[in-house]
């Protein structure tokens, strides 16, 4: 397996694809999670929002400039870089031996998690997500749930 389709196989596990998880990605997961910070987890989730925002329905939502979209893949770049080839190395070679390129999915998809609960303990975000609530039928999804 080449450097790009792992790495790629890594970031698409940000994104939460279900995968395979044996005990190497668990390993590996684990890792991930104790070698970042409430930051890198930030920057993570602020990457993955960078990356949404360019899908032509989503662009008008954020004025992202192209160096924004270049600092935030340069410290995701750094971070990964760190994480898999430095704090990780071992449960990465590990996982990638015995479980293959998915096991980099799996343990990606749990940062990812991660990143997006850092965001969620926030309480301004907690209220925003929250906000739908006041636009559902309460009635009819009630009904819904109680039919036979």
């Amino acid at each position: 397996m080449n450097t790009k389709s792992i790495l790629l196989g890594a970031l698409l596990g940000l994104y939460g694809a279900t995968t395979f998880a044996g005990p190497y990605t668990d390993q590996l997961s684990s890792c991930l999670a104790d070698n970042t910070s409430g930051k890198d987890r930030k920057q993570l989730a602020k990457w993955m929002f960078v990356a949404m925002a360019t899908h032509p329905e989503m662009r008008a939502l954020a004025n992202l400039t192209q160096e924004t979209k270049d600092e935030t893949s340069r410290s995701v770049g750094v971070l990964v870089t760190r994480l898999l080839s430095e704090a990780c190395a071992v449960q990465t070679r590990s996982a990638v031996q015995k479980e293959g390129g998915s096991a980099l999915q799996g343990s990606f998809s749990v940062l990812g998690q991660l990143a997006m609960q850092e965001l969620l303990t926030n309480q301004d975000v907690n209220g925003s997500v929250a906000s739908f609530e006041k636009y559902v039928d309460r009635a009819k999804v009630q009904s819904a749930l109680t039919q036979k």
